[in-house]
């Protein structure tokens, strides 16, 4: 028996070594012998062989391991709940975590963490809960792990940090490095460099890395660059990590020109090359200006780029509209170059279908995801294949799929509840935002803005100043500049543009292009020239080259008939080459994507699509349809007549689009139209009426929302 012992002991170092070094191969060769020989099982080696599978990725043979094991301890559950967390499947740790007879401190640290790094607030809580009341003794790595969970919950957070103080555990970097991203993360600045500067010795990379992504979330470039240059008077260790931080800063505060002269350090001390230093400069230029010829030149210096670098590039082409199409076309190489697409990379390339609003591209994404069978935070490419399925026009099919996920978290609330509210379903937005509240998931500052945004769109302004005020009384929520900016949607919509104004006057700091735009295109709806001139011109201040408000100002001045002011407003544009976004509509036929302009002669078939919707324009006239001369926005002292003026708006993209879906598919086909402007007021009286003498149903999503149009009726009720 003593030899036994003996010869187990032997045995037990070498495996344990071979966990050390992760060395698959030797361990396989002794899993084999151990199972073949006459010893008993002891369950100290089958942890060790479970310790070994789980390290090296094999979670099958780590799994087996574990089943073999004769009596499993605490040590044992343990393991493959990390192996579990590692492959970030929850519900297998939760179910293994719930069979331990007596789980320790590091079987609820290990599960808290899981569900921290999918953002999952309430199981993380409810495991911190019944860890207080079992008694079970708590350390700085439990704080940290539940307070990274609750991080969208500044409320939770506090609670947390007071608990944490008072338990003697302000002494973890872990939790302290979790707190300053938690404060900042909401708005709570102070509170994040208070902690930061309350550290003292236990500061570790982490926390200055943190600190640095602070400063840009908070648009603070010059003390992120402070902070960095004080690690390197300090010799502290820099490495890849905090310079990818510092970008991060650069791209937070959208400060190009700083990223470039930053990028030059990088070039001199060497890291330009690095992946995860050239996912920061790709995520910088595709974030700031969508400079993608730099992206480009980023990703093809890079002599191996690894998974990340991939995900960062299809990423930042999906970011920019015209380039989704490119985006999916890095998502195909990236395969080609023998990398396996993970949740990050599906999540970016059905982004970008979204961008394409090509449905046949947006479901061909979700079949890959089925057949990937990719099982690793699922939730985060559910909530994308939603959103997706929403901006393609097929809300029954998202709202299917939300409630066939068998969890949710904040994110998917937000994309559905944004779903309706684009949809100008407002009623349903707000009974989705109620069920949110119920499942105790808290809201962020992103649901607010399309709670806010379903409130405007359907003349809800009581309910909308409701929802804003409960922001920052009851979540905690600072108001930032596009809920501001909803705000004036919703005010100006409902014609109260003095309040607009009024709280414009309010605003905690100053306010953005965003702001004066939303109260100019309420302007330019209700026909108030002189406030759309203060807004104009505010607009104009803050972003020179912006077309939108010289557009506008030329439209108002168009049918108020006040010509010299129309020429003035176009000089001005030519004097500074600011140039008008030229509008085009879109329908998808066949997997192929058709594409017009206004007057388009370009199309293969022009003369087949003009010569059906010349009859078409002739049956809606027949049914009551008047064309509204003032959108055809010409001068009425040039000598157009208003034939002329009903030709020009005859052939308006998005009735030429209409025009050719009706001609393309079978009699009672649906038809999805996306604009990149704001749909023509007459083109939406037209295809109103065009939905029934055709009885057609037809959809058109503009660069603001869905328009359903069907039997004569548009789903916004002629309110946008």
């Amino acid at each position: 028996m003593n030899q036994i012992s003996w010869n187990l002991q032997i045995f037990r170092q070498i495996l344990k070594t071979c966990v050390d070094r992760r060395d698959l191969t030797t361990g396989k060769c002794l899993h084999a012998v151990y199972i073949k020989s006459v010893v008993p099982q002891v369950t100290y080696i089958s942890n060790h062989f479970t310790l070994l599978y789980s390290k090296c990725g094999r979670l099958s043979a780590a799994g087996k391991a574990f089943a073999a094991t004769a009596e499993p301890n605490v040590f044992s559950f343990n393991v493959m709940i990390a192996a579990y967390a590692k492959e970030s499947l929850p519900h297998l740790a939760r179910h293994l975590f719930d069979k331990i007879p007596e789980p320790d401190i590091v079987s609820y640290n290990t599960l808290i963490s899981v569900y921290a790094e999918r953002g999952d607030a309430s199981p993380a809580l409810d495991l911190f809960l019944g860890m207080r009341e079992s008694g079970l003794g708590m350390d700085g790595f439990t704080f940290s792990a539940v307070i990274t969970a609750c991080n969208d919950d500044v409320r939770l957070v506090k609670q947390l940090h007071s608990s944490a103080f008072s338990g003697g555990f302000h002494g973890y970097a872990s939790m302290n490095n979790s707190l300053i991203s938690g404060y900042s993360k909401n708005g709570f600045f102070h509170d994040a460099e208070r902690v930061f500067s309350e550290m003292g010795p236990v500061k570790d990379e982490v926390s200055w890395n943190s600190m640095i992504v602070a400063y840009g979330q908070q648009r603070e470039g010059l003390k992120a660059m402070k902070l960095y240059q004080e690690m390197v008077r300090l010799d502290l260790y820099v490495d890849m990590f905090t310079l990818a931080s510092v970008l991060s800063a650069f791209t937070s505060m959208e400060d190009l020109i700083g990223g470039k002269q930053f990028h030059s350090q990088l070039v001199k001390m060497g890291f330009h090359r690095n992946a995860h230093i050239g996912s920061g400069l790709i995520d910088l230029y595709s974030k700031c200006g969508g400079h993608m010829c730099d992206c480009r030149k980023v990703f093809d210096e890079m002599p191996d780029p690894d998974l990340v670098l991939w995900n960062t590039i299809i990423s930042g082409y999906s970011l920019n509209e015209e380039f989704s199409e490119e985006a999916l076309n890095f998502f195909k190489q990236m395969q080609r170059a023998g990398n396996f697409p993970d949740d990050c990379s599906f999540v970016c390339a059905i982004s970008a279908s979204s961008k394409m609003s090509s449905p046949s591209q947006g479901r061909q994404m979700h079949s890959l995801v089925i057949k990937s069978n990719i099982q690793s935070n699922r939730i985060s490419i559910n909530n994308a294949l939603v959103a997706m399925y929403s901006k393609c026009g097929n809300l029954q099919e998202a709202r299917q799929l939300f409630d066939r996920m068998p969890e949710h978290n904040n994110v998917s609330f937000n994309s559905m509840i944004a779903g309706y509210a684009q949809h100008g379903l407002g009623a349903e937005s707000l009974i989705l935002f109620e069920k949110m509240l119920e499942k105790k998931i808290a809201p962020t500052s992103i649901t607010f803005v399309s709670v806010i945004s379903a409130c405007a769109h359907t003349g809800k302004v009581e309910d909308g100043e409701r929802y804003f005020s409960l922001m920052k009384e009851t979540f905690e929520i600072e108001p930032e500049a596009e809920h501001y900016a909803c705000m004036i949607d919703l005010l100006g919509r409902a014609g109260k543009l003095d309040e607009a104004e009024g709280l414009i006057c309010t605003m905690p700091y100053t306010p953005n292009v965003m702001v004066w735009g939303s109260l100019l295109r309420a302007c330019r709806t209700h026909g108030n020239i002189k406030l759309a001139e203060k807004a104009a011109n505010h607009c104009l201040h803050l972003d020179p080259s912006n077309a939108a408000p010289y557009v506008t100002m030329a439209h108002m001045y168009t049918v108020d008939r006040r010509w010299d002011e129309v020429s003035r407003v176009k000089k001005h544009m030519k004097d500074r080459s600011v140039k008008r976004r030229p509008g085009c509509s879109w329908i998808e036929i066949d997997k192929k994507i058709h594409s017009f302009v206004a007057d388009d002669k370009s199309h293969p078939m022009r003369e087949e699509i003009y010569g059906f919707w010349d009859k078409m324009w002739e049956k809606i006239k027949k049914a009551g349809y008047v064309p509204d001369l003032k959108w055809a926005s010409v001068r009425d002292d040039c000598g157009v007549t208003e034939e002329e003026k009903e030709t020009i708006l005859r052939h308006h993209s998005e009735k030429l689009a209409v025009a050719f879906g009706l001609l393309s598919t079978t009699e009672g086909a649906s038809l999805l139209v996306m604009k990149n402007l704001r749909m023509c007021g007459d083109c939406h009286n037209a295809i109103k009426v065009v939905s029934d003498v055709a009885k057609r149903e037809i959809t058109v999503r503009d660069c603001h929302r869905f328009h359903h149009f069907r039997q004569g009726q548009c789903s916004c009720g002629d309110f946008w």
